[in-house]
């Protein structure tokens, strides 16, 4: 019987254990978590979603207050088009994210960074470029495109001196999306080094409709894998959403997969940024307490626990001081939503607002309980304390669980 262990992930010549941490925002996939993948040989992504937040939580910068000062002057006002980021500051986050992480790098694995392309920040072109070009500065070993997919992304940093070095992937849901990146970035004669399939099951946003369930993840890989073949593509494809074991993982990898990505599990493991509370209703909550709903401004589906706190909450806008999902006309769904709460309201205090929730805001307080399918498994996966609540893992050890187990076993904490 095989197991993980028996295979690897050729990427650059270099062979790694073909085991990738998906990279949560924000900050969920801490540097910490990370570096233990990197360690242990496989791949561990951070992310650079609300990458200003993140350098002011590790580096006590002050770049969230900052931007906050200088548009103060707006927070009344409806109309958040004269909201900009300060391309140098978050050039600074950027660089201080990924830098120190870098530093800290040892062993034989990778370290990635996961581009949230749907942070548009009032300048969608000019934020990404940014973000994309300070990240390869700093010295990441690569770099995976998702949360939107800009089809224009090659061109924002094809002139970069590390663009043809650097290993570049994307997440992709469907083989049309696959196909319509190909096509937009063929120009930069260069194929992304590998991809991501992200199937219905994982967590945060998902690239389907609310008929997700429709949807499988194995059927998706091997009809992209079969397209990639009749055209002569040779792109390693790395399944993820859903992939709860070890043997979960091994019958991707035995059917062809270069290598499978998993998060769900990393939620409750020590080296993660969630709070420890937060981290406790990951592991008591049961299938029903899931679901997948349309709250998130992106217009994207969103996969949370039920009981997160910031559901129907209506809280002011936070966009002079966050703002990172406002397009490029300066609009946010939920600004719209609040707005029109406000309005039908006038004499409330405390609005709610029922159909979409401040992202920005509830996902830099750990507010917004974004899961996977099988969050309500993870209590399997520990044992439980005389107090009731679940013992925390390490990375390694969850890690060394995907690497060696069979049988569909899951290996309890000693």
């Amino acid at each position: 019987m095989t197991c993980v262990d028996d295979f690897r992930l050729i990427l650059g010549g270099r062979e790694l254990v073909p085991i990738v941490i998906g990279g949560m925002g924000v900050d969920i996939s801490t540097a910490e978590l990370a570096l233990e993948a990197a360690r242990l040989g496989g791949i561990g992504h951070i992310s650079d979603a609300m990458v200003p937040t993140v350098s002011d939580r590790r580096f006590k910068t002050s770049f969230v207050k900052d931007k906050l000062k200088l548009h103060k002057y707006n927070v009344a006002n409806s109309d958040k088009s004269s909201i900009r980021f300060d391309l140098g500051h978050l050039e600074e986050a950027t660089r201080l994210h990924v830098g120190r992480t870098m530093d800290e790098k040892r062993g034989e694995g990778l370290v990635f960074i996961n581009c949230m392309e749907k942070l548009t920040m009032n300048a969608p072109k000019e934020t990404l470029r940014v973000r994309l070009r300070a990240a390869l500065d700093a010295g990441i070993d690569g770099i995976t495109l998702a949360a939107g997919l800009h089809l224009g992304s090659f061109a924002l940093i094809e002139d970069h001196p590390r663009f043809r070095h650097a290993h570049i992937g994307i997440i992709v849901s469907s083989l049309r999306a696959l196909q319509l990146f190909l096509r937009k970035s063929a120009r930069s004669n260069r194929l992304p080094d590998y991809v991501v399939v992200e199937g219905p099951l994982a967590g945060g946003h998902l690239g389907f409709g609310m008929d997700w369930a429709k949807y499988d993840l194995a059927s998706i890989v091997t009809e992209i894998a079969s397209w990639l073949k009749a055209e002569g593509l040779s792109i390693p494809l790395i399944p993820a959403g859903g992939i709860f074991t070890g043997s979960d993982a091994t019958a991707f990898l035995e059917h062809g997969a270069a290598a499978i990505q998993v998060a769900t599990r990393f939620t409750v493991a020590r080296e993660c940024g969630l709070p420890e509370d937060v981290q406790q209703e990951y592991l008591k909550a049961g299938e029903d307490d899931i679901e997948v709903n349309g709250i998130s401004p992106t217009g994207y589906p969103m996969r949370m626990l039920k009981n997160s706190p910031a559901i129907g909450d209506g809280i002011r806008p936070n966009c002079e001081a966050f703002g990172y999902l406002l397009d490029s006309n300066g609009r946010c769904d939920y600004v719209d939503a609040y707005n029109r709460e406000i309005a039908k309201n006038p004499e409330a205090r405390k609005v709610s607002v029922a159909d979409k929730t401040c992202l920005c805001t509830h996902m830099r307080n750990f507010e917004l309980w974004t899961c996977g399918h099988y969050t309500y498994r993870l209590k399997d996966t520990t044992r439980r304390l005389a107090d009731g609540s679940y013992e925390l893992l390490s990375a390694e050890h969850i890690f060394r669980d995907y690497q060696f187990s069979k049988d569909g076993k899951i290996a309890l904490p000693e």
